[in-house]
């Protein structure tokens, strides 16, 4: 058995002792191709394929060899004994050719000659797994190698960059840490009835507690930006035909990716750009022009309905109007539609003030600009950050998850209460510290250091396979 299952993680299974194989390179044709293999007793297999022994951590050049001593391929072999490794076990990498034919061959003569270790194909995210089940990476760690590949945009990248190398899981063993110490000094005390309210004095108990409190909102401001960074907003332009849309998201997106004619109804379905603005990703969604659908054929009717199912979607409308034009009974039927079915942030967006020789504004929550010459275009983005809740600022943000974000909220909830209960001054020291303990038991979830094991195959089957 090798060291990396001497002392498995909590979660660890039985059946994650077999060894894994995969491509962990991207699917199609490339100048390069990387077969990974993680597991124990590799010996035999490295034996079979490159009929040397490997110096570990060295990149060797050789043939990879078929079962007839012919070779499959030519490329690099490179061997990482455990627990040295990413994934904590004894890990193997074959670099070679990036075909795909070339590739799954290799796979096959792996296959072929690890039967006798039970050697299988990996399944999605099973590396990073065991990298977490052999405590290589806390559970913040692994979702970081994901988010990392996923990011969408420069910043989005460092900030997955950051979590990666363990910047938020200090953040927040930091904050179990502050936790833990108060919890030690409150239960110590609960033996001593008579002495909890000069414990809360003398300990500076409620002080401690504020500290913490504030430290806790301080990381979840910094992971709520970075959750703006990993997901973006979807913001929906919508309105009647011809009032501007589609050159609206051309000049956002400053290109011609919308057709724009002065024939109304251009759009029938809906057009999606995805540009940045101070590294978030906004989801710029161009729709179908809204009209009472007597007045459109049926192919603008089907479109008319995917704008509204596209609207119950949305982080954010735009209504657009036609600022040539008083507001028409049409529009104010679009605007209580809009009020009615979607809470999400709204702005009504007067186009063509060219036109008009208004100037570019921002009047309330109404915006003037011209689509045509770009005024009042930077408004309007300015605007779309305000209603994300970003603001710039040279910290490290993190690139935090949902799940992230409802553990530090609950968290601080569990922390508000305990206040509560302190402030009482009335033999609350067993409610005290039992919120003390539902605060740490939501933040240890954070890293994993207290996961339920569903969650884990959740958060793992959505990684790409060879990760």
């Amino acid at each position: 058995m090798c060291a990396a299952f001497l002392f498995p993680h909590p979660y660890m299974k039985l059946t994650h002792t077999h060894p894994i194989i995969a491509i962990a390179t991207a699917p199609g044709r490339g100048g390069i191709g990387v077969v990974r293999i993680s597991g124990c007793r590799l010996d035999d297999l490295i034996q079979a394929l490159c009929k040397r022994p490997l110096t570990p951590r060295h990149a060797t050049y050789m043939d990879f060899l078929n079962v007839d001593g012919s070779p499959i391929d030519a490329g690099l072999a490179l061997y990482f004994p455990a627990p040295h490794s990413y994934t904590g076990e004894d890990v193997l990498e074959l670099q070679g050719h990036g075909g795909p034919v070339v590739l799954q061959m290799l796979i096959e003569r792996c296959l072929q000659v690890g039967t006798d270790i039970g050697l299988k194909l990996a399944e999605p995210g099973e590396f990073t797994r065991r990298a977490f089940l052999n405590d290589k990476l806390d559970l913040a760690q692994a979702e970081a190698v994901a988010d990392l590949i996923e990011a969408s945009t420069t910043a989005a990248a460092k900030s997955a960059q950051a979590s990666l190398s363990g910047a938020f899981s200090q953040a927040v063993h930091a904050l179990v840490e502050a936790v833990i110490h108060l919890r030690m000094l409150v239960e110590a005390t609960l033996d001593f009835p008579e002495e909890e309210i000069d414990f809360l004095e003398k300990a500076d108990a409620r002080g401690q507690l504020a500290r913490i409190r504030v430290q806790l909102q301080h990381l979840l401001d910094q992971s709520q930006q970075g959750a703006l960074l990993r997901n973006g907003l979807k913001v929906v332009l919508a309105g009647r035909p011809n009032v501007g849309k589609s050159s609206l998201l051309n000049a956002l997106a400053q290109a011609e990716v919308a057709i724009v004619t002065a024939i109304a109804g251009t759009t029938r379905d809906k057009i999606v750009e995805t540009i940045q603005i101070e590294g978030i990703p906004l989801h710029i969604i161009d729709t179908a022009g809204l009209r009472d659908d007597a007045e459109a054929d049926e192919v603008e009717r089907i479109g008319i309905a995917r704008t509204w199912a596209e609207i119950e979607r949305a982080d954010v409308i735009l209504n657009l109007r036609d600022a040539t034009q008083p507001d028409t009974v049409e529009d104010e039927v679009i605007a209580a539609r809009l009020q009615a079915i979607s809470a999400v942030p709204r702005r009504i967006v007067y186009n063509k003030v060219d036109l008009t020789k208004d100037v570019a504004r921002l009047d309330a929550e109404q915006i003037y600009l011209s689509a045509k010459t770009g005024a009042g275009i930077d408004l309007l983005r300015k605007e779309l950050l305000a209603i994300a809740g970003w603001h710039s600022s040279s910290e490290t943000v993190y690139l935090a998850r949902e799940r992230h974000l409802i553990a530090l909220r609950s968290a601080a909830l569990h922390l508000a209460d305990a206040a509560d209960h302190a402030a009482q001054n009335d033999r609350v020291l067993d409610l005290f510290a039992e919120e003390l303990r539902l605060a740490q038991d939501q933040l240890n979830t954070i890293t994993g250091a207290f996961s339920a094991d569903d969650l884990l195959g959740e958060i793992f089957s959505r990684f790409c396979i060879g990760k």
